[in-house]
């Protein structure tokens, strides 16, 4: 079972992601910060969920909202995902996991009889005080960034 993160202060990040930045907590204060996490780029599901952001990108703007996608993926893997899908948002590269363990994200999956650690799709919603607010686990994408925008718009 994941530890629950709502409520706290949301673990400190640093790392590199897509236009050759680093981004931390840091570049968020005074925004509210969609992070999600995600297992592997240019996936069906995550391929999904990340055009459903990019399509709703511009009302989470409204709301005060960065956005804001995380997986092991390597930066060169993140800029073509990118790139392909016209993603408005950065992709933070976390091949260490340091980020993904923070969020405490990582868990024991399954796939053809073969276990393996993998990236649980997770996502958290930061306040523009450092907040977690929200927090969605073991997402199934259908319906899921509805879900998310309107709780940004329960934010304000």
């Amino acid at each position: 079972m994941s530890k629950s993160l709502l409520g706290k202060k949301s673990p400190k990040f640093k790392a590199e992601c897509t236009r050759n930045k680093i981004l931390s907590n840091d570049d968020f204060i005074g925004k509210n910060l969609v992070i999600y996490f995600y297992p592997k780029d240019s996936t069906p599901g995550c391929t999904t969920e990340g055009q459903e952001f990019r399509d709703q990108y511009k009302i989470f703007k409204k709301y005060n909202t960065d956005i804001i996608g995380v997986s092991r993926d390597s930066i060169k893997s993140h800029e073509n995902f990118k790139l392909k899908q016209s993603f408005p948002f950065e992709l933070l590269s976390d091949p260490d996991e340091k980020v993904c363990k923070a969020f405490d994200v990582m868990k024991l999956k399954s796939m053809y009889g073969r276990e393996y650690i993998g990236v649980d799709r997770s996502t958290f919603i930061i306040n523009d005080k450092g907040v977690v607010v929200r927090e969605w686990r073991s997402v199934k994408v259908k319906g899921h960034v509805a879900e998310v925008l309107e709780a940004v718009k329960e934010l304000t």
